[in-house]
């Protein structure tokens, strides 16, 4: 008998659910850090440390039943070496919720899932030339040069020009 054991089914079906939760998981695993709705990161809290718990055991049983969840054997990699270290003195809560707000679309509140000690890699900036990297000085000279240019350019046809009227009358 199934009573009072009613999962939250986020308006999907088993299957669906089931593969939406392992992607989630995954993605999480591998950034350490992603944005979804408060409901689905409620249910996402649980695989979350679930894994982490796998993590931590080690053997080549749990790597087994992480792979059955993960997509992919670098999350897993990952899983068993570096968030399986960083919790190895923790027994429990290994992941945390913040809320953002509301979803401009449709209204659905929603949240960030992260586990506990992330840091946020810094963003590179791309190699080559950036973007108004000249100064203002630099702006004018250009600016000069052009002009210059302009100006010797229309010379000659001004001269042609008053040639041609003077030899008109």
């Amino acid at each position: 008998m199934r009573h009072h054991s009613i999962k939250v089914r986020l308006s999907r079906t088993t299957s669906h659910r089931i593969a939406m939760l392992r992607n989630m998981v995954t993605s999480l695993v591998e950034h350490e850090r992603i944005e979804t709705t408060l409901a689905k990161a409620k249910q996402l809290r649980g695989l979350g440390d679930r894994m982490v718990t796998l993590g931590k055991d080690g053997s080549l049983a749990a790597r087994r039943r992480a792979l059955s969840v993960l997509r992919n054997k670098s999350s897993v990699t990952k899983l068993f070496t570096q968030l399986a270290e960083r919790f190895k003195d923790r027994q429990g809560g290994y992941t945390r919720i913040f809320k953002l707000g509301f979803r401009h679309g449709d209204g659905a509140p929603m949240a960030i899932v992260e586990y506990l000690g992330y840091v946020p890699k810094k963003k590179e900036e791309p190699k080559g030339k950036k973007r108004n990297s000249e100064t203002k000085e630099e702006k004018k000279e250009k600016a000069e040069k052009v002009a210059t240019k302009k100006s010797k350019e229309k010379k000659p046809q001004e001269k042609k020009e008053k040639k041609e009227k003077k030899e008109k009358k």
